[in-house]
């Protein structure tokens, strides 16, 4: 009987305690949107584009060699050429950056800041003038010298940053680093006037550059096939003229997909190059 009644009362015994402590609410928070940690910095993601190309033309034997090679192949088309006579006197036209001078340390500076190219920054290395000679370089252009033919240096290199550049050369011993031998840029890139103007004076019997463009303009059209059919068309002129070194860093080859205007437009063209490209 007692254990009837025990089971009877149990519900309201529940009710009772419900009632002295009632169930507290459940606060359901909203779901939170999706924010990503870091926001995308256009100029610091072009920057980090380029670490594979910094790191292989900075230390790779590969490089270092290539150079050599490449310098050790223009005395043997410098002594071709010279075999050819003129009335003129010789001249062998070079490009600076990538090519005489190893400008890889302010590359290395710009991805470590998360940097993408800049003229204020690019001047602060310039005129430190404490560029390396690129392997072969000095030694490719003495031995030009020694033959009796000078060296024109046609850059775009800004004006402003003349006597720097005469500093470092003269510093490295490069021969003809002089104001009458040092072409700088004074508004456009191409160089076709420049070249010129030494045709007019002097045979050009070789150039030696790291842009297609150091020896004719018409290589900056990548339009068609990245500019590739130009190369086609131009091969024999090449073979007999020009030496080309290598430089993943920057140029024309780059400017093809990404553009020159601001840093966002630029990441976006390479990753709609991207989204296009991949297999």
């Amino acid at each position: 009987m007692n254990a009837m009644m025990n089971r009877s009362l149990l519900p309201f015994f529940v009710i009772g305690l419900l009632a002295c402590n009632p169930p507290k609410a459940v606060v359901v928070a909203p779901p939170v949107a999706y924010a990503p940690s870091v926001i995308p910095d256009p100029e610091a993601e072009l920057s980090q584009m380029g670490v594979d190309a910094v790191l292989w033309q900075s230390t790779s034997a590969e490089v270092y060699w290539i150079y050599q090679q490449a310098y050790a192949h223009a005395k043997e088309k410098l002594a071709k050429n010279l075999a050819t006579e003129s009335a003129k006197p010789a001249a062998v036209v070079v490009d600076i950056d990538e090519t005489v001078l190893d400008n890889s340390p302010y590359q290395v500076g710009a991805i470590r800041n998360a940097r993408t190219f800049d003229q204020a920054d690019w001047k602060v290395w310039t005129d430190k003038a404490s560029a390396a000679a690129s392997p072969g370089a000095l030694d490719f252009l003495l031995h030009t010298k020694s033959l009796g033919c000078e060296v024109f240096y046609i850059t775009n290199r800004d004006i402003r940053e003349r006597a720097s550049t005469l500093k470092n050369l003269n510093d490295l011993g490069f021969p003809f680093a002089d104001e009458a031998h040092l072409l700088l840029m004074d508004g456009a890139s191409d160089k076709t006037e420049r070249r010129a103007n030494v045709s007019a004076t002097h045979r050009i019997v070789l150039m030696v550059g790291d842009q297609l463009r150091d020896f004719d303009e018409r290589f900056k059209d990548r339009a068609a096939n990245y500019g590739k059919g130009v190369v086609d068309a131009m091969a024999d002129s090449l073979s007999n003229y020009f030496i080309l070194l290598p430089n993943p860093m920057y140029g024309t080859y780059r400017d093809a997909i990404q553009g020159k205007e601001s840093d966002a437009e630029r990441l976006r063209r390479t990753e709609e190059w991207f989204q296009r490209n991949g297999k």
